[in-house]
């Protein structure tokens, strides 16, 4: 013999979305299609003992802690203590009610949309899909027309996220223009050699290689004023030696003279030659011609002689520099290249590395699905550390779980199951909710829609005794059944499935820490 589970309300009465709004009507409301708790019109109307209408989503809340005084009746002065409580257990689906209101002509709200139709065809196939409904924006708060979200979200939104074309970085779109200033891929310009596309971060490297890039003649310290092209500044400093040489004796003539005494014989530390007061030149290398040009001393020709060598000396070793300096910078922007050529490789390498991690996720994902699967339409799953997952459940880390995927056939109806260890909805805190859940499959192309087969949904008596069994069949009208546009549509269930005490102590359900959950899809008709 197999026990049913405590009565709970049919899956057609589930509904997570309070009353239609009043502008939805073509005519005025009759006030007995008027949900008592929202005031708006009746979705899937529940009567209470004491007469009054609700939403179910209305009537649940209400009485999600227990039974309640109906203050409809109260407001009206008829409230008798014994019939005028809202209970869940005593009210019933009003379909009468529901009949006439599915009937009701209705129109879209929405400024722009021309729908009409009755409200059932509102309920069913308009609602929530209109393109001109306005929706609240969840990262900017704006409102936006459903049919314009996609391009907001992706061009438009203030406070989307954005990942940086050039370095990856991820930021957001308010602060790209401050990103922009301190990104070191950012692509810059050169403008004196019109490049384009340098990082920034290699940017000053450029501009010291530039050939076209303007700076200071290195003999600037002794008056050489020229700017010229890095291209061509070995070129300036061939064609200016003798200009340089001029400007170099010049500075030499002016540091002697200032190392002298007016009328003191001194040694010249860097020559090692010696004068007196007589022999002392006028400022300047003209100067220095000058004296020679009349006949100077013997002391003036050997000084004159002496510069002229360190001139020649300091001449050679410049040029020395100069290629070896030239070499150095060649080297360098070979070893650049290298270095960027190995950059680039090791970031292919990156992306394709990244790539396989993903194609290895999917591959374990898609190997745990198989590994569990079924094809008949028939599913036990055995949920293992009940305790801990409760646990989990009780302290809001972990509220519901999902089973894995099974399915009608092999090319049939995908499906799973969702579990609340510690209730949902009227449920939460004493009982189990169990729901149904019809999932996005890869060939619902080819199948029937709405779904309708019967589900039956059992806890396993682990003692073969008393199964624990609730079963209801598909309302076609309900979105829970229709075919799916994203990865699964609302579950759809029994919210008091089976009472938590049944499996506290020695419960014949619950054996080592473990639970079995069963699902039957009837195939009839397929």
């Amino acid at each position: 013999m197999f026990a049913m589970a405590r009565p709970s309300l049919p899956s057609s009465l589930d509904s997570t979305l309070p009353g239609i709004s009043r502008e939805v009507l073509s005519v005025s409301m009759e006030p007995k299609y008027q949900c008592q708790q929202c005031k708006e019109i009746l979705r899937k109307p529940l009567q209470a003992q004491c007469g009054h209408r609700f939403c179910v989503f209305c009537f649940k809340q209400l009485t999600s802690s227990g039974p309640i005084p109906c203050e409809a009746c109260r407001a009206e002065g008829i409230f008798e203590e014994a019939v005028s409580m809202l209970n869940i257990e005593v009210a019933f689906a009003d379909n009468a009610a529901r009949r006439e209101i599915d009937s009701l002509p209705a129109k879209c709200p929405n400024d722009g949309c021309s729908w009409s139709g009755t409200l059932k065809e509102y309920e069913g196939q308009h609602e929530g899909c209109c393109d001109f409904e306005h929706v609240k924006c969840e990262a900017c708060q704006a409102l936006i027309l459903v049919g314009e979200k996609d391009r907001h979200n992706e061009r438009e939104c203030e406070a989307r996220t954005l990942n940086c074309k050039y370095c990856k970085v991820t930021f957001n779109f308010k602060e790209i223009k401050a990103h922009d200033e301190i990104c070191q891929k950012f692509p810059m310009q050169c403008k004196d050699c019109g490049k384009k596309k340098i990082p920034r971060e290699k940017f000053q490297e450029h501009i010291k290689s530039c050939a076209k890039s303007k700076s200071a003649c290195q003999f600037r310290e002794i008056g050489c004023r020229a700017v010229v092209d890095n291209g061509k500044q070995q070129e300036h400093e061939q064609t200016g030696v003798m200009e340089h040489l001029r400007l170099m004796l010049a500075a030499l003539s002016s540091m002697r003279l200032r190392a002298e005494g007016a009328g003191e014989l001194q040694e010249d530390s860097g020559l090692g030659l010696y004068r007196g007061p007589e022999d002392a030149p006028p400022v300047g290398a003209h100067a220095v011609a000058h004296n020679a040009g009349r006949g100077g001393g013997p002391g003036v020709q050997q000084k004159v002689s002496a510069l002229e060598n360190i001139l020649c000396v300091l001449n050679r070793e410049m040029e020395r520099s100069a290629l070896t300096l030239e070499a150095l910078s060649r080297q360098h922007r070979l070893d650049q290249e290298k270095i960027e050529n190995l950059a680039n490789k090791v970031r292919q390498l990156e992306r394709t590395l990244t790539t396989r991690d993903l194609q290895l996720a999917e591959s374990e994902q898609s190997l745990r699905e198989l590994q569990f699967c079924t094809y008949d339409g028939v599913f036990i799953w055995k949920i293992a550390d009940f305790s801990r997952r409760r646990q989990d459940a009780v302290g809001g880390r972990a509220p519901a779980m999902f089973s894995p995927a099974f399915y009608s056939s092999k090319y049939g109806y995908k499906m799973c199951l969702r579990l609340y260890l510690n209730g949902d909805g009227t449920g939460r805190g004493t009982h189990l909710s169990l729901f149904f859940v019809v999932m996005r499959g890869k060939y619902d192309a080819l199948l029937k829609w709405p779904f309708s087969q019967k589900v039956t949904l059992m806890l396993l008596d682990q003692n073969n005794r008393e199964h624990i069994i609730d079963a209801f069949r598909p309302d076609v009208s309900s979105t829970s059944f229709q075919r799916p546009i994203s990865e699964m549509n609302i579950a759809s269930g029994c919210p008091l499935f089976c009472p938590l005490a049944k499996l506290a102590g020695k419960s014949s359900y619950l054996r080592d820490d473990t639970i079995f959950i069963k699902a039957i899809v009837d195939l009839t008709g397929l």
